[in-house]
């Protein structure tokens, strides 16, 4: 009995918690609903202010601004009294020395051979490395042989301080999507920057063509030099399926998501008014009849003939250093040939000519020489970086056999160079 209240006390306390606990989980599950439901309405009305001030804006900016800002803009190509016809490329990285840039600057030599006096070429760039138009043309003339110091009055550079959302380093994920998104702002600093007559893209950002035709209603020129999905990037989803079946969630929402950005991709691609494409394979993966197929530029007539016999036993490799270029997979091969004939050919080397400027590029190269250390032929693998157009002909001119290894390339210039050598190329089957 005597135990008797204090066990009701203890029930009685015990009673009181349960009540306390319970109300603070009503509460809590109250306060998140009522959460909840304002943050809805709040996106709600913030969506409905966004939309308000885009039927606002846009007709401003397309009927008032843009109309306004052009007229602007042709007062600037003013030359003797007479208005030229501005022609602006969009390349923000035509710095470079890839096949891209070779492109872009063939592309406005030959405009500027038979309009020079009529027309302006700019260039959209995010280049700040350069301190002059100088400097840009020397590098031309190395990377490229391309003499533009004749024409620099017709060139202008019209920089792009928003390149730097067209980096994948800041995209982990959705990578394609955010480099799209990126690429339509900056293509909106570009409108603001100057407003062309004609617009051409020679770099391969198909979604900036939304505000250049939308907006500013500019007729469009694209050079497609690969589709955006290819059917390696859809083989190696098929690979990472971790589930081995199709129909798996997550397989299914990366398969929706390159359908989603190939439709939007060729809807963007539809806005231009002449379609380019430098290969037959890119035209049949655009799957637009209207497209033309133009070959990428290549002066064959600069590789002297050399007889074949009279070379050195050399591999020769010419591309980016990136993983889709595998010339991981090229110094594996090598080594392996040389465990097999090393006897009979004491002389037999691998050149890798290659561009190294970004950093990921920088890091592979580290990575494909650290790989030549352990596997100890350093003295039969050379990597030339960043070489001239000369010293590469020289190369090629000195080797016996051309690789050229990665998968689903849609035209490589550096093929036609390797043939037009005269070397004996090995070249992947796809593309």
């Amino acid at each position: 009995m005597q135990y008797l209240p204090k066990r009701f006390f203890q029930f009685l306390l015990f009673i009181v918690w349960s009540l306390t606990l319970i109300y603070l989980l009503s509460l809590s599950i109250l306060t998140l609903i009522l959460l909840n439901i304002c943050l809805l309405v709040f996106l709600f009305w913030l969506i409905l202010t966004l939309i308000g001030w885009s039927i606002g804006f846009i007709p401003i900016l397309t009927f008032v601004f843009i109309p306004w800002y052009r007229r602007h803009c042709r007062l600037w190509t003013l030359k003797e009294k007479q208005s030229r016809l501005s022609v602006a490329f969009f390349h923000p990285y035509c710095d470079n020395d890839y096949d891209q840039e070779q492109v872009l600057w063939f592309a406005i030599q030959s405009i500027l051979r038979k309009y020079k006096h009529d027309v302006q070429i700019l260039v959209y760039t995010g280049n700040r490395q350069v301190q002059s138009k100088d400097e840009v043309f020397q590098r031309i003339k190395r990377y490229f042989d391309i003499d533009l110091k004749s024409s620099k009055s017709s060139i202008e550079f019209i920089p792009l301080r928003s390149r730097f959302l067209l980096e994948k380093k800041y995209y982990k994920i959705c990578t394609l999507l955010g480099q799209s998104i990126g690429s339509i702002i900056v293509s909106l600093e570009a409108l603001i920057r100057f407003i062309p007559d004609i617009f051409i893209d020679t770099a391969g950002y198909s979604f900036t063509y939304l505000c250049f035709h939308y907006l500013a209603s500019i007729p469009i020129i694209s050079d497609v030099h690969s589709p955006a999905i290819t059917s390696q990037l859809i083989e190696s989803t098929n690979d990472h399926n971790d589930y081995g079946k199709d129909n798996s969630i997550l397989y299914q929402i990366e398969l929706f998501y390159y359908q989603l950005i190939t439709y939007i991709d060729r809807w963007c691609i539809r806005c231009s008014k002449v379609i380019y494409c430098n290969s037959s394979w890119t035209k049949k993966h655009l799957e637009l009849t209207s497209a033309h197929v133009l070959y990428p530029p290549c002066d064959i007539e600069q590789f002297p003939d050399v007889i074949l016999t009279d070379r050195n036993p050399v591999f020769i490799s010419i591309g980016r250093f990136q993983k889709e270029t595998q010339q991981e997979l090229q110094i594996r091969m090598f080594n392996e040939f040389l465990q097999r004939k090393s006897k009979d050919y004491p002389k037999l080397k691998l050149v890798l000519i290659g561009c190294s400027k970004r950093d990921e590029e920088k890091a592979y190269l580290e990575q494909l020489q650290l790989l030549v250390e352990d596997l100890d032929i350093q003295d039969k693998v050379v990597f030339k970086v960043n070489i001239s157009f000369n010293e590469m002909k020289a190369e090629l001119a000195q080797a016996m056999v051309g690789l050229h290894t990665r998968k689903d390339q849609a035209f490589d210039i550096n093929l036609v160079r390797m043939m037009a050598a005269g070397l004996m190329v090995i070249g992947h089957q796809s593309g």
